[in-house]
């Protein structure tokens, strides 16, 4: 009799593998399985299968090697103004037709407040070189979009995901240290770089999910094994190489109804000028934020600057989170002017594509 492998991210043996594998290994690793089989504790055979499993079932989203595209590409949150008729054709046009559009997110607030026309965001990129603005002028034409604000990070404090990890957090649990910003200087790469980066960045089909998942990677760059894991480990010291991670499907139940979140919530704090780079690493030590960026908001958005999103199953547990960060930072002497909460509605999510190629492509295909 075959035997049936779990693929809900609630069973136990995957709980222990998801623990590690969604967003604590990070960097270039050739044998990236063998090094969550070692830090979770669970025989590398079982891990191939398990994530092969949930992949196969849509538990896991996708499987890839991620990138420091903040060094690589131009980026920026956007918050578009969209007529309420032509919101949903808006959102399917930024998730299905830009490649360049990451995260698709329609939002809500709980009351109206400056800046609650703003429905639909989304995470945008271009090739370094490239201009964010331009390229939302084209959307905002595509789509008939009547404003946009761009917001690039100034600097990052937190970044990962870890949904498994996280729900145990009590409201208030942080690091013993600040966040440490990260800035957003791009680099140069040779073009045998962006070969393998390129090659290295798509996600893992299940076929690929072995004990060697690289060397049909290394044949697409056109370069040997050893190569390829030599130019990787090049791209990992000029930090644009992210973490090896499994994604999990966050957002729509499983084929049984579980859900790994319900709720996220993008939290938006205004703190004095001079001060950003201190308030965001005391939020972003907050072992619930999953995302925290220092971003300038602007008058539509009561002249926020630290950003920071928190992901839970209930929404007043989520809440409760935010409560503590702000009790927290009150404790400490740093006001705050303004804070809200968008919270997530329909939403897609996808890696944002980087290559200057594609990028011409498109905007050539698209062109008045």
């Amino acid at each position: 009799m075959s035997h049936i492998v779990p693929v809900e991210h609630s069973d136990p043996v995957n709980a222990q593998i998801l623990s590690i594998s969604e967003d604590l290994i990070a960097g270039f690793h050739r044998h990236p399985f063998h090094v969550i089989a070692e830090k979770s504790g669970v025989a590398l055979p079982v891990v191939l299968e398990r994530i092969r499993a949930m992949l196969e079932a849509g538990v896991i989203r996708r499987v890839r090697q991620t990138l420091l595209s903040t060094k690589l590409a131009h980026g920026a949150l956007v918050a578009w103004r969209v007529p309420e008729e032509k919101l949903n054709a808006a959102f399917d046009f930024m998730a299905k037709e830009d490649p360049f559009s990451g995260h698709v997110v329609i939002r809500s607030t709980d009351t109206v407040v400056s800046g609650s026309g703003y429905r639909l965001w989304t995470t945008l990129k271009v090739p370094v070189g490239e201009s964010l603005d331009e390229h939302a002028k084209v959307l905002m034409r595509l789509t008939g979009a009547e404003e946009y604000l761009l917001m690039p990070a100034n600097g990052v404090f937190a970044l990962g995901v870890g949904h498994v990890r996280r729900r145990a957090l009590e409201p208030g649990d942080r690091a013993d240290e600040p966040g440490v910003m990260m800035t957003t200087v791009p680099v140069d790469l040779t073009e045998e770089e962006w070969n393998v980066l390129l090659a290295l960045k798509e996600e893992l089909t299940p076929d690929e999910i072995t004990a060697s998942p690289w060397d049909g990677r290394a044949e697409i760059a056109g370069v040997s094994l050893e190569r390829f894991c030599e130019v990787a480990e090049t791209l990992n010291a000029k930090k644009v190489i992210g973490r090896f991670s499994t994604f999990l499907e966050h957002v729509k139940p499983s084929s049984t109804g579980e859900r790994v979140t319900r709720f996220n919530g993008l939290f938006h704090w205004a703190v004095p000028k001079g001060r950003e780079i201190e308030a965001g690493g005391e939020v972003g030590r907050h072992y619930c934020m999953t995302h925290c960026y220092w971003r300038e908001g602007g008058p539509q958005f009561g002249n926020v600057n630290i950003m920071g999103v928190v992901h839970g199953t209930e929404k007043d547990r989520v809440l409760e989170h935010k409560a503590a960060i702000d009790r927290y930072l009150e404790s400490i002497g740093i006001p705050v002017s303004y804070t809200n909460v968008f919270w997530g509605g329909r939403s897609e999510i996808k890696p944002s594509e980087i290559s200057p190629k594609v990028y011409h492509e498109w905007h050539a295909k698209h062109a008045e």
